[in-house]
């Protein structure tokens, strides 16, 4: 049997925009089916330099570059701490426990040939990057939900039942790729999704317009930055992020069982959290909400497989972490990239066997592992993570893992310093900095697979 496509590519988010061009520039005959119509908002908006090599390989460079997004030179965070914490013997605490800044020109990163990266509108920002998939030649279907995926009626072609309108179609193809983010379309056919046992984190979140920018940063020279700001609430933090000239979104992270227990509106919980700094709350309240607020829950999970005969997953359909260091599209464009070259190679081998996909899986799994340590890390322990980015002993390889750079390398050697520490300090009751570990505990309930 002839199929309609060599790859069928499930989702038109930047995942599966990425892996279409890729595929496509080899040579292959690809579909992109994507269930929304596009623009459409999503969450996600600030960009680590992992993604700018991805960008410039897939030829999408200079229509990103000509959309205007406020350009990103580097990360900040800011804290409620008020107590007069140790220094344990870190030096460099310029800012003490109070704030810390990177600038992304710090530190020469391979691929990346600039010092900024974007702060995007991600509604234009991944429309950008679908149309630029089928200008290249993938046939875009939008408002094309997939249904189900049929891996049994032919040992050589995948089958996919879609929903366009009122009408069910049918497609082949010899592979597919799951790039459906959230909805992990292939994730809950399989049965293979797994929530994390930790990371129950909920978010409320809007756009202002008129936020004064240069009130809440470090400095003027750094109101552009993407700012997380921690709040005096355990395990909860506040996004920042710029999308336009007078545009800021702005978001608040924490554990969901904290709204369940409010039992309060998107609006009221939202600004009960954010009043518990007073100088955010005062901020925002000169600004004017210019969206309504909007709830994003289930935010982290794992797959027990993300590779098979004749099908993958890649980005969010793969596996989700916190978004606490914009890990989001970098994981998407990049697991696009790796997931790629495999594909490619088995179209060429005639082959979708799942072990065509071993360097992809093993890759992939590496690098959000990586992720996920310094994530738990930030969540056990605040002041750790604050004083291993001021102290030059550690600044440029923690200044390495908040560029994104994960993907081909083993794992930075100050995530593991960072984690020997975290272990003193939960094992030793009379370390000076064990008053202040967090309850999150994700490294030893991390789903391993």
């Amino acid at each position: 049997m002839q199929p309609d496509f060599d790859a069928a590519i499930i989702g038109g988010g930047p995942a599966g925009s990425a892996m279409a061009a890729y595929l496509v520039d080899a040579g292959m005959s690809v579909a992109v089916f994507e269930s929304e119509m596009f623009p459409r908002p999503h969450i996600g908006e600030s960009l680590v330099p992992a993604t700018m090599p991805v960008l410039d390989e897939i030829g999408v460079m200079d229509d990103v570059e000509a959309a205007g997004f406020p350009k990103k030179y580097g990360a900040a965070w800011t804290s409620a701490e008020s107590r007069d914490v140790p220094h344990n013997g870190f030096t460099g605490l310029d800012h003490d426990f109070k704030a810390a800044e990177v600038m992304f020109v710090e530190r020469d990163q391979p691929g990346v040939h600039r010092d900024y990266t974007f702060h995007v509108d991600r509604s234009k920002f991944d429309l950008i990057l679908l149309k630029h998939a089928e200008n290249l030649g993938a046939q875009v279907m939008q408002k094309t939900r997939v249904l189900q995926v049929d891996f049994d009626s032919d040992p050589d072609v995948v089958g996919l039942k879609c929903r366009i309108g009122p009408r069910q179609i049918d497609f082949t193809a010899r592979t597919v790729i799951d790039a459906s983010g959230r909805q992990t379309m292939l994730g809950n056919q399989l049965k293979v999704k797994v929530p994390d046992p930790v990371f129950n984190q909920y978010a409320v979140h809007a756009w202002f317009e008129g936020l004064d920018r240069t009130a809440m940063a470090i400095d003027p020279s750094k109101r552009d930055y993407i700012y997380i700001h921690f709040l005096p609430v355990e395990d909860t933090w506040m996004w920042q992020i710029p999308i336009s000239d007078t545009v800021t979104s702005i978001g608040v992270v924490t554990q969901k069982h904290r709204f369940k227990t409010a039992n309060a509106d998107r609006e009221k919980f939202f600004w009960d959290i954010v009043s518990s700094r007073k100088d955010l709350y005062d901020a925002l309240q000169n600004a004017r909400r210019a969206r309504p607020f909007k709830a994003e829950g289930d935010y982290s999970y794992a797959m027990r497989q993300i590779c098979g005969d004749r099908f993958l997953l890649i980005g969010d359909a793969a596996r989700f972490v916190d978004p606490i260091f914009s890990s989001g599209v970098s994981v998407a464009l990049n697991s696009a990239r790796l997931a790629a070259k495999d594909v490619i190679a088995a179209h060429r081998a005639g082959d979708f066997g799942k072990d065509r996909f071993a360097t992809y899986e093993d890759k992939l799994r590496r690098a959000v592992r990586n992720w996920y340590e310094f994530i738990s890390v930030y969540y056990r322990l605040n002041v750790l993570f604050t004083a291993f980015v001021q102290d030059p002993r550690y600044r440029i390889d923690v200044l390495k893992m908040l560029q994104g750079d994960f993907y081909d390398d083993e794992e930075p050697k100050a995530l593991k310093a960072m984690r020997d520490l975290v272990t003193t300090v939960e094992n030793d009751p009379e370390h000076l900095w064990h008053p202040y570990l967090g309850t999150l505990r994700a490294p030893s309930a991390a789903p391993t697979f």
